[in-house]
């Protein structure tokens, strides 16, 4: 069975490589768009219209289950894309684990874009999710960009602004991006002993192999990752060996 995989850059890696250890013979279809990205700062229309299109080619190419692991990408078009896929392809989004850090924390931070963080989407996120709990939203100047790049000097850089403007009280951080998690270790490093991280990637990853049984189809592949970038078939970019789940993925046998 082949699960395809779809944000503009490197946010996919966390969910592609939980997926990778949790079901090692699944194929995968990582969907990547360097000619559209970033999402974030893009008009509303232009990305459900590109996150759909690239939806419908990669079932089109064989895809039976798809996965926005994209913020940007989940709160934007992922009505959109279940519409017009239908009821016979799941589609799963991602949301910032806000609701299990606010039931764990008094004081939490969400890590997150400067669009992600001034956007309505988050706001509902704490009104729904808070639960009494303190929520500050941090926006993370330049991190995921420099994640993309693989550049560590600049990810040590935007990490430390983000923790120099999180509240002391705070004892839990959520990871807003689907980027961050691949940094996960360089930000605790940087955020006072006992904060604790949330992020969202095992969960979704875990989701889709709930939706993948509940299909009651064969699903045992030969564990291949292809790669697109913006529809062209290619491979990963060199920037992500730098982390931890782009080197498992870029292990595993290739797809073309």
């Amino acid at each position: 069975m082949i699960v395809a995989l779809i944000d503009s850059g490197l946010g996919l890696l966390p969910t592609s490589a939980w997926l990778r250890r949790l079901r090692p013979d699944l194929d995968l279809m990582l969907s990547l768009d360097p000619e559209g990205a970033p999402w974030g700062p893009r008009d509303e229309q232009w990305v459900i219209d590109r996150v759909v299109g690239t939806a419908r080619r990669a079932v089109d190419r064989g895809a039976e289950v798809v996965v926005l692991p994209c913020n940007t990408a989940s709160v934007t078009a992922l009505e959109h894309v279940r519409a017009d896929l239908g009821p016979e392809i799941p589609v799963i989004g991602t949301v910032p684990a806000i609701k299990p850090a606010a039931a764990m924390c008094d004081s939490v931070a969400i890590w997150a874009t400067a669009a992600t963080t001034a956007s309505a989407y988050q706001a509902r996120l704490v009104e729904q999710f808070a639960n009494g709990s303190s929520v500050v939203g941090v926006a993370c100047h330049g991190l995921a960009d420099a994640i993309d790049r693989g550049d560590l000097d600049a990810v040590g850089d935007a990490i430390t602004s983000a923790a120099a403007r999180t509240p002391d009280d705070v004892t839990g951080v959520v990871l807003g991006c689907t980027h961050y998690p691949l940094v996960a270790d360089e930000i605790a490093a940087r955020l006072p002993a006992g904060v604790v991280l949330f992020d969202s990637a095992e969960a979704v990853a875990a989701q889709t192999l709930r939706r993948i049984d509940a299909l009651g189809r064969e699903s045992t592949g030969g564990g291949t990752v292809e790669v697109l970038l913006s529809g062209t078939p290619g491979e990963l970019p060199v920037s992500a060996a730098t982390f931890d789940a782009g080197r498992l993925l870029l292990a595993a046998p290739s797809r073309r």
